[in-house]
């Protein structure tokens, strides 16, 4: 039985709710008026969603930052490996065991179908979903900031890689379960003309929730970066910590006296507070901001069981709009990979530093760049004007990658319906996420692969292709060389594909546009009586 549905009084109603039918409101050009709150709370959900996601990657670089060596890290990461194993073997595992935390992410369309099936109609389909995910969120975080002092290590301890992997990975699964729930929120809380502004919502409040996870907190927890930039005062530690531990009594001895600001922020204790806005901030959503369902006057919201779902999930798979979107992303970043995955990994190589490279370069001029680099950097010192070409280089990727992901997102959130949201959703961006792990994956595995190497010593005849050759020729007093980098062979086949592809591609995703919502659509419409 259907509840009446009725306005909720706090002025943040889910995009009015007194549309019209799927056929006019897509066409609709957008207006944001009446839809201003809810836009920003879509973004604040979103920017939340990121802090975790921003804290598991700045885990490695925070252990070294903590003078744990890369060895130390990887001596207690999996005791089930031999003394006698080599270090490759060793950063390979412990590689893969860290990588767990960022799974859940690529997993969540098996629990999906969960998340948009068991909920209590009262409290709300996403609510149900959203608050107490948050609320676990927050707590883990307070727990974490108590507790994570002792797993990190430091000195001469050795950290818990084990422990760490697992608390993370279950930070990462609560952050996609979050994920769900706000997909498929974001398509009934906004008007249908205003659907498409839930894909702004989620890459600039995505990335504005990883840059405070992990470019912040690298930064101010940096002593380093503390006193070049920040400071008056240089100090032996940054302004603020991941854990709870704070040295308080060197901050109470202050309390008769205005503390300095650096003083001030070194009580800052980043998992706490962050904690405390996970639980401050849910309270207020859960107090304040109604939930309506799906705003097709014909097609009330769904109820399916567990079971059920899946068996949608599978017609929706089934559809012949889904299987060609499928096909697309699935392929659409091959001509990519290379780049993606490899690029900077050779930049590094030639001699750029590490913590100067965060960079994401585009096609051929990375490959350009790759090309040139060694001919630019003597001595190891690395030339201003290089410098120069490189931002510009990756603002420009980045001004095209965020154009690009944007609007995939918002054709995503166009053709959903809006009656399985959450699954159907996730598994449009699932899809668009395994469309870019899988050939960058596969571009550093065939690097080698493609690579041609020779002995520097003319006396011995190999080209260096197993680990027995590179030793004979380094006993013989030479070294291997690379005659031909596999990067260049990936790179130019990535083009070539590229091209064609878009020749093909181009017209599919050009019908794929053209298809009314219809086609997309999973649950039959009955008119309402």
């Amino acid at each position: 039985m259907m509840s009446v549905r009725r306005r909720g009084t706090d002025g943040l109603e889910d995009g009015e709710m007194d549309h019209l039918n799927d056929a006019q409101t897509a066409r609709e050009p957008s207006n944001t008026k009446g839809d201003e709150k809810n836009i920003a709370i879509l973004f604040f959900l979103y920017l939340l969603q990121g802090i975790p996601l921003g804290l598991s990657a700045a885990i490695p670089m925070y252990l070294q930052n903590r003078g744990v060596s890369y060895r130390q890290q990887l001596a207690n990461a999996l005791v089930v490996l031999s003394s006698t194993a080599e270090d490759g073997e060793i950063e390979a595992r412990i590689s893969a065991e860290f990588s767990l935390v960022h799974w859940p992410f690529s997993m969540k369309l098996l629990w999906a179908p969960i998340v948009d099936s068991v909920y209590s109609p009262s409290f709300g389909r996403r609510k149900s979903w959203l608050i107490p995910t948050q609320y676990l969120i927050g707590l883990f975080m307070l727990y974490l900031s108590g507790n994570v002092e002792g797993w990190l290590g430091g000195g001469d301890v050795a950290p818990n890689i084990g422990v760490l992997t697992f608390c993370f990975f279950g930070l990462s699964f609560l952050a996609a379960t979050q994920d769900i729930a706000v997909d498929g929120w974001a398509l009934t809380m906004l008007k249908r003309c205003n659907v498409g502004h839930a894909s702004t919502c989620n890459s600039v409040g995505q990335t504005a929730g990883y840059f405070l996870g992990y470019v912040v907190f690298v930064g101010l927890e940096s002593a380093e970066f503390c006193n070049t930039y920040l400071r008056s005062t240089p100090a032996d530690t940054g302004i603020i910590t991941l854990p709870g531990d704070t040295n308080l009594k060197d901050i109470t001895r202050h309390s008769d006296e205005f503390l300095e600001i650096d003083e001030w922020i070194e009580s800052f204790r980043f998992l706490y507070f962050w904690g405390v806005v996970f639980l401050a901030t849910t309270t207020l959503v859960a107090l304040f901001k109604t939930e309506r369902p799906c705003d097709h006057p014909s097609h009330p919201e769904q109820e399916m069981g567990i079971m059920q779902t899946y068996h949608l999930l599978w017609k929706i798979i089934q559809l012949p709009s889904i299987r060609t979107t499928v096909l697309i992303l699935l392929t659409c970043k091959i001509g990519f990979s290379a780049c993606d995955s490899v690029s900077s990994l050779k930049l590094i190589d030639a001699g750029v530093p590490k913590e100067k490279l965060a960079l994401l370069l585009f096609g051929l001029v990375a490959a350009f760049l790759v090309w040139v680099t060694p001919f630019l950097i003597t001595g190891g010192i690395v030339p201003l004007y290089y410098y120069v070409l490189l931002i510009v280089s990756y603002a420009f990727h980045q001004v095209t990658l965020y154009c690009m992901f944007v609007a995939v997102m918002a054709f995503f959130a166009r053709v959903s319906d809006p009656a399985v949201g959450g699954t159907y959703m996730t598994l449009l961006n699932t899809l668009s996420n395994l469309g870019g792990n899988w050939p960058s994956t596969l571009a550093l595995w065939l690097v080698d692969s493609f690579t041609y190497r020779t002995c520097s010593v003319a006396s011995v005849d190999n080209d260096c292709s197993s680990a027995e050759e590179t030793q004979a020729c380094v006993e013989a007093g030479g070294t291997c060389n690379i005659s031909l980098d596999g990067f260049y062979i990936e790179s130019l086949f990535c083009f070539i594909f590229g091209w064609l592809w878009l020749s093909w591609g181009r017209n599919k995703v050009k019908e794929l546009q053209r298809k009314p919502d219809k086609d997309w659509q999973v649950v039959k419409r009955r008119n309402s009586r």
